[in-house]
């Protein structure tokens, strides 16, 4: 039987600054319960501009233009040091400028919920025309609307307003007069969805041999819920990103699971297509306007950027093996079970030392870990710390309990198995899945053996069980030796034997 393998990739940003301010839960919770407030008046002197957010090093490791060792290598603050000719673009993704987005968001539209200006209209479809990406059918859809009825739509309560530098350039509409499930707001966080999910699988189909009419099946892993009042999260966030995106012979579904839903999702990649059921399969996410200034009130208590100012996006297509590309190994994957409970060594134990023990390898055997990968600037304003480094001294304290490494080596397993945190805190995005990317870099350069992708929910965010979630897997390089060995499999057999048999059949009848 093949391995699957993780054949392409993935990353794009959105810069969001008015998005945040208007959208971001924290502020809209803020002006419900306190209009007033100083943070409010406050926030907007604190919002970065585009070029800032394109030089930002943590960005620029995201969308994969510089490695996690040169992030490393920038002196912090990282907002005081920018990245010399950072560049908007990269081999996996972009980080596009919020205007553009709200011109996709328009592109990404299938009910003429999205209403923007005329005269925005105008110039956002001539911008966009220069991206490479974004065909020429869908730019034709932006149409402009008279600004006045726009500003009714917002005044009614019947739409949600969308702010350029201050000026009403648009609108998104509500999609039903009373089911909260289709009110203005969450079908503006739907339309985000969507439209950074189909950027981020654009940006998967232009990398080298992916093809993504070639896609069989499209799994969606953000954290948002689209449905009615019959089916709240009936779906299907999966199928909508396929259409838009071109995978014309593609199916799909969406997983949920919190911040674990991306590593779930890949883990239903790989069995699907270690099983034959499928050949090819996208992994894809969109980002979250609710995470987007979360720890706003923290950022500006400290005179610091809002740092949580980008949507986040990522797409990881699953395929057969190739002989080149990572293995997914499916037969070492870490899981938290309802019985493993919520302390910290119970929660490591099942998603690291259970499946390295499955397999016989030591904590020390895995290169690198990818755990939360919440950039630490973003985090320890608000008190939560340097989350990925937690993790790492978690690991590594673990594996001085099993005799893995000596105490006196902690601090250098934490050095040299780990990495800091890079990845916005979007809630899915940083769950292990930012590191894929520069991963699979790695072993292609023969850097790197295995990394170990650790994906970690709170289920007891939707007040339906205490329960915490988890699942992880190991990447490995590919040696080439299963695509070679694996030859004709049984099922191939069956089929060109089946083949033989119709064409057999069909001649007979003819004859006759």
């Amino acid at each position: 039987m093949n391995e699957a393998v993780l054949k392409g990739s993935s990353y794009i940003l959105v810069h969001a600054a008015n998005t945040l301010l208007q959208h971001g839960s924290t502020q809209t919770s803020e002006r419900a319960q306190n209009p007033d407030s100083d943070y409010l008046e406050q926030a907007p002197k604190f919002l970065r501009s585009y070029e800032e957010v394109v030089n930002y090093g943590p960005n620029q490791s995201y969308i994969g233009n510089i490695s996690v060792e040169e992030l490393e290598e920038i002196e912090q603050k990282w907002y005081d040091n920018p990245v010399k000719d950072a560049k908007r673009f990269s081999d996996w993704g972009e980080i596009m400028p919020e205007d553009e987005f709200y011109g996709l968001m328009k592109m990404a539209d299938s009910f003429d919920l999205v209403k923007l200006s005329e005269g925005f209209a105008k110039d956002i479809k001539d911008k966009l025309a220069e991206h490479d990406l974004l065909g020429e059918d869908y730019i034709e859809q932006i149409e402009g609307t008279e600004v006045d009825s726009i500003k009714q739509l917002v005044d009614e309560h019947t739409a949600e307003p969308l702010y350029l530098d201050g000026e009403l350039i648009g609108c998104v509409k509500q999609a039903h007069d009373t089911d909260v499930n289709l009110n203005a707001h969450t079908m503006l966080e739907n339309t985000v969805v969507k439209a950074s999910g189909v950027l981020s699988m654009l940006h998967l189909g232009k990398q080298q041999g992916i093809d993504l009419e070639e896609v069989d099946y499209v799994i969606e892993v953000s954290e948002e819920a689209c449905g009615d009042v019959n089916q709240r999260g009936g779906g299907n966030f999966a199928k909508a990103i396929a259409e838009m995106a071109g995978c014309k012979n593609a199916t799909g579904s969406d997983t949920r699971s919190f911040c674990a839903g991306p590593a779930h999702g890949l883990v239903h990649a790989a069995g699907l297509v270690k099983s034959g059921v499928f050949d090819n399969v996208a992994v894809v996410a969109g980002g979250s306007t609710a995470k987007l200034g979360m720890n706003g009130k923290d950022h500006v208590d400290q005179e610091m950027p809002i740092l949580e100012d980008c949507l986040g996006g990522f797409a990881v297509l699953v395929s057969q093996d190739d002989g080149e590309s990572p293995i997914l190994r499916t037969d070492a994957i870490g899981r938290h079970t309802v019985d493993t409970g919520s302390a910290p060594q119970a929660v490591i134990s099942s998603l690291v030392t259970n499946p390295l023990d499955e397999i016989g390898l030591s904590i020390t055997d895995i290169d690198k870990y990818s755990v939360e990968m919440q950039n630490p600037e973003i985090t320890k304003p608000a008190g939560a710390g340097d989350v990925p480094a937690s993790n790492y001294k978690m690991i590594a304290a673990l594996g001085v309990k099993r005799g893995d490494l000596e105490k006196k080596d902690l601090m250098n397993f934490v050095n040299e198995h780990g990495m800091p945190g890079f990845a916005p805190t979007q809630g899915h995005i940083p769950s292990g899945v930012p590191f894929i990317g520069h991963a699979r870099k790695m072993m292609k350069n023969d850097e790197l053996e295995r990394a170990m992708i650790i994906g970690k929910g709170s289920l007891f965010l939707g007040r339906m069980t205490n329960l915490f979630d988890g699942v992880s897997f190991i990447m490995e390089k590919n040696t080439g030796q299963g695509a070679k060995e694996g030859g004709v499999s049984e099922d191939e057999i069956n089929n060109i034997v089946a083949k033989a048999m119709r064409n057999l059949a069909d001649s007979l009848l003819e004859e006759e």
